[in-house]
C-alpha cells in the first residue's frame, strides 16, 4: 500500500488552523477529495453550511475551476473569523460568521456541502429550492448501512431515508472509507 497523497497547500493550512484554534471536528480527507473532485466540475456559487474552522472549505477550494465563488457560513464568531483568515486573499472564498440561512437568498448553487448534525437544516425539504438543476449536495458523517429501510443507532435513519427516496433528487449514499459515508443527491 502506497502513501496517501500530499494534502493540498490550502487544505494543510487549514488543519493547521483548526489545531490552533483547538477544533477537532473537520472534514475527513475521504470526504474531502471526494469535494475537490466534484468541484472541479462545478461551476458559478458553492456553499458550505456549517464551516467550522474551514477544513471542508479548505477542500472545495483545493478542486474549485476558476470563476467559481464559494459561500460558507459558519455560526460561532470564533470558528468563523478562523476559517476566515484561511482565504483572506481569496476573491474567490467567501467566509461569514452568520447562521446557514443568511446563506438562502445568495443562490441557487451548483454545489451545496451540509453536515446534518442538525437534521431540520440539512433534510431535502430545506434546501432543495436552493440548489440549481444538475446541482449537487453533498452531506457527510454517516455510517455505513447495509440496510433498507436505513438503520443507525437502532432505529431508521430518516434523514438519510428521506434524501434517499425524494423525488426531487437521484441520491446514492457512497462509502469514502470502511467507517465513513456520505450522500450525494443531484437535483433533478
Amino acid at each position: 500500500m502506497s502513501a496517501p497523497p500530499e494534502l493540498p497547500p490550502i487544505v494543510s493550512r487549514a488543519f493547521d488552523v483548526s489545531r490552533r484554534a483547538g477544533y477537532v471536528s473537520f472534514c475527513r480527507n475521504e470526504t474531502g477529495r471526494l469535494l475537490a473532485a466534484l468541484a472541479a466540475t462545478r461551476s458559478g456559487i458553492m456553499a458550505e453550511f456549517g464551516t467550522g474552522c474551514g477544513v471542508g472549505t479548505a477542500w472545495l477550494r483545493s478542486g474549485v475551476r476558476p470563476g467559481t465563488h464559494i459561500l460558507s457560513a459558519e455560526l460561532d464568531p470564533r470558528l468563523a473569523t478562523a476559517a476566515q483568515d484561511i482565504f483572506t486573499d481569496d476573491p474567490q472564498v467567501e467566509v461569514l460568521a452568520a447562521d446557514w440561512s443568511t446563506l438562502r437568498n445568495k443562490g441557487p448553487y451548483s454545489l451545496l456541502f451540509l453536515d446534518p448534525s442538525v437534521p431540520e437544516d440539512a433534510s431535502a425539504e430545506a434546501v432543495a429550492d436552493l440548489v440549481e438543476p444538475g446541482g449537487i449536495v453533498v452531506l457527510d458523517d454517516f455510517t455505513p448501512c447495509e440496510f433498507w429501510p436505513p438503520i443507525t443507532g437502532g432505529r431508521v435513519d430518516v434523514l438519510r431515508e428521506t434524501w434517499l427516496t425524494d423525488e426531487r433528487f437521484t441520491a446514492v449514499e457512497v462509502m469514502v472509507a470502511p467507517d465513513a459515508a456520505v450522500l450525494l443527491a443531484t437535483r433533478r
